[in-house]
C-alpha cells in the first residue's frame, strides 16, 4: 500500500449494495409479470361485466411497482457509495493504473449519457485494479449489455404500454370492449419476459462483481495493515524505536 494514501473498508458495503440489487431485481419481477394476472381479471371481468374489476387490475399493478421503486432508489444510493469508495482505494494500491478519477464514480452514474459508459468503465478499472489476475473480467461486459438492454428497453415498453392503454375505453360495457383488455395483457406479457430476463443477467452478474471486488480489495488493505497498531514510532514492546535502548533488567513492570 502507498503510505499516507487513506483506503476505506468496502466489504460490509458491498454486502450491503449487493443484498439491495437482489431486492430489486426480485421486486422488479411482480410489476413486469403482471400481465399474466391481468389477463385472467381482465376475462373475469368481461364474464361479469364487472367494470371495477378492469380498474382494481390497473391499479394493482401501480402497487406492485411501488417496492421496486423503492428498491432501486436504496439499491442506487449504497452502490455510487461503493463504487466511490472502491476507485479510491485504487489510489492507495501500487500498480493500479485507473483511467477515471474518483469523482467520476459518482458523476457517471448521474450524468446524462455519461452514465451509458462511465460506470462500465469505471467497474472495469476498478476490478482490474482489485483482483489477483490484474485483468478486466468478462463478466462487466455481460452486466453492462443487460443492464443497458434492460433500461433502456423498459423506458421503451413503459412508454408503448402507456400509449395502448389510453386507447382502451376507460368503461367497457361489451365484449369487445372487455376484449381489448385481454388482448392488451396478452401483448405486453412477451416483451415484459425479455426484459425480466436481462433484469435477472444483469443483477446477478452485478452481485457476483460486488462480491468479488470487494473481497478483493479487503483482502489487499488486510495484508497492508500493521500487525500491531500503534502510533508512529513505537515498537510492538511499547518502546519508542528511536529511543536509547534500556539496560538489562532495567525495564521493570509498572507499579512493581
Amino acid at each position: 500500500m502507498l503510505p499516507n494514501v487513506p483506503t476505506y473498508p468496502v466489504r460490509g458495503l458491498g454486502t450491503a449494495a449487493a443484498v439491495a440489487v437482489g431486492a430489486a431485481t426480485v421486486l422488479y419481477l411482480p410489476g413486469a409479470l403482471f400481465p399474466l394476472v391481468g389477463v385472467r381479471m381482465a376475462r373475469v371481468a368481461g364474464e361479469r361485466e364487472d367494470r371495477d374489476l378492469v380498474m382494481v387490475a390497473a391499479l394493482a399493478e401501480v402497487l406492485l411497482g411501488l417496492p421496486y421503486a423503492l428498491a432501486v432508489l436504496v439499491a442506487g444510493v449504497l452502490v455510487i457509495i461503493w463504487t466511490w469508495r472502491a476507485r479510491t482505494n485504487l489510489d492507495a494500491f501500487p500498480g493500479a493504473l485507473p483511467s477515471l478519477g474518483a469523482g467520476w464514480a459518482i458523476a457517471g452514474w448521474l450524468v446524462p449519457l455519461a452514465n451509458l459508459v462511465v460506470p462500465a468503465r469505471m467497474v472495469a478499472n476498478v476490478a482490474r485494479d482489485s483482483l489477483p489476475r490484474r485483468t478486466t473480467p468478462a463478466l462487466v461486459g455481460v452486466w453492462w449489455a443487460a443492464w443497458l438492454a434492460f433500461t433502456v428497453g423498459d423506458i421503451l415498453v413503459a412508454r408503448d404500454d402507456s400509449r395502448r392503454y389510453e386507447r382502451l375505453t376507460e368503461w367497457p360495457r361489451n365484449d369487445v370492449e372487455f376484449g381489448s383488455y385481454v388482448r392488451y395483457y396478452q401483448d405486453t406479457l412477451d416483451t415484459r419476459l425479455l426484459l425480466c430476463a436481462a433484469c435477472l443477467v444483469a443483477g446477478v452478474s452485478f452481485i457476483v462483481l460486488l462480491r468479488w471486488i470487494s473481497a478483493a480489495q479487503q483482502d489487499r488493505i488486510a495484508r497492508a495493515a500493521p500487525a500491531w497498531p500503534g502510533h508512529p514510532g513505537w515498537s510492538r514492546g511499547g518502546v519508542s524505536a528511536t529511543s536509547p535502548q534500556l539496560p538489562p533488567g532495567a525495564g521493570g513492570t509498572i507499579g512493581a
